[in-house]
């Protein structure tokens, strides 16, 4: 086959939130997670001479020194090389986000597959979504202790996800009218340190940290249930169980802990943290737009330095 001429590419995902199963996902029960379509990652890369470049967060320099903080970047940024065939082809990279970073919503694996994408698209290749994730779990290997493949999921998922043991399956979703406000706690959280500590600590305990585990599982099929049933209420429920599990299991912090109450006290039906923890972002599920201004300006008000809010959009039949 002939090669391609080389073009300016361009690679599109976007965040998502967990909304059940963070931590346990990785001990093999399952996960669900929302792709926030609203909230996108993007990623050129145009074909230049000399070393590649990259231009990403605060970071503008050659790529290979760009420093461990964009280890994941340029893992992604070479196996898209290694895929394409165009290892002998310089770029400049340049991500875009509408989120930020180290809060839990997928950016190292949204900005992993967007530049996977643009450099494919460079160089004139296409990746189906099943060739694509691989791709970024070799990225995300370098930025995460044992990454189980979520966040690479459902940052390039047209609807909700139910993730488990590597597979993925696309949900139904049921529930009219809900609103999930997603809050930024301003602090970095860490989804390495949380995984490795969790990992140290259940090593150590495993009466304790086992049960806990176990039950965020069982937790997690009652919100898949839930979702399927319209069953907004019980969706809350569940959402308010796992972040008092995900708290005791220490993943959580006093502010997650605090913003969480406010969101409650302030309507919502549920509310957790979503990600790694030690920091990043709560989300609050809300039955109308109303409701969700109000616990937006709650969790304002209690700490949160941002807000967002997603209208979750129903789904057909589960895969």
């Amino acid at each position: 086959m002939d090669r391609q001429p080389i073009r300016v590419g361009h690679g599109r995902t976007w965040a998502k939130a967990i909304l059940i199963g963070e931590h346990s996902v990785v001990y093999g029960h399952p996960a669900v997670a929302v792709p926030l379509h609203d909230l996108q990652m993007r990623a050129t890369a145009t074909p230049i001479d000399g070393p590649s470049w990259l231009r990403s967060l605060d970071y503008e320099g050659p790529l290979r020194k760009a420093g461990h903080r964009f280890a994941c970047v340029a893992r992604a940024f070479e196996v898209a090389r290694e895929r394409s065939g165009c290892l002998d082809q310089s770029f400049e990279v340049i991500t875009t986000s509408d989120f930020p970073h180290e809060r839990g919503l997928g950016s190292s694996a949204a900005s992993a597959g967007a530049i996977i994408l643009a450099v494919l698209d460079a160089c004139g290749r296409k990746a189906t979504r099943e060739e694509l994730l691989p791709l970024i779990h070799q990225a995300e290997q370098i930025a995460h202790d044992r990454p189980s493949g979520l966040d690479a999921a459902a940052t390039t998922a047209p609807s909700p996800i139910r993730f488990q043991s590597g597979e993925m399956h696309l949900l139904s979703q049921r529930i009219e009218g809900a609103q999930l406000v997603i809050a930024d706690s301003g602090v970095h959280g860490s989804t390495r340190v949380a995984v490795g500590g969790l990992r140290r600590r259940y090593e150590a305990d495993p009466d304790f940290y086992g049960p806990r585990i176990n039950q965020l599982g069982e937790l997690t099929h009652r919100s898949v249930r839930a979702l399927a049933h319209g069953k907004a209420r019980i969706l809350g429920e569940t959402m308010n169980a796992a972040h008092t599990v995900l708290s005791e299991i220490g993943v959580s912090l006093d502010l997650l802990d605090s913003l969480a109450r406010a969101a409650r006290r302030a309507g919502a039906l549920g509310a957790k943290l979503t990600g790694g923890g030690l920091g990043g972002c709560l989300i609050s599920l809300t039955d109308s737009p109303g409701a969700a201004e109000d616990v937006s300006a709650a969790l304002l008000e209690a700490g949160a330095v941002r807000t967002w809010t997603y209208q979750l959009r129903a789904s057909g039949t589960a895969q």
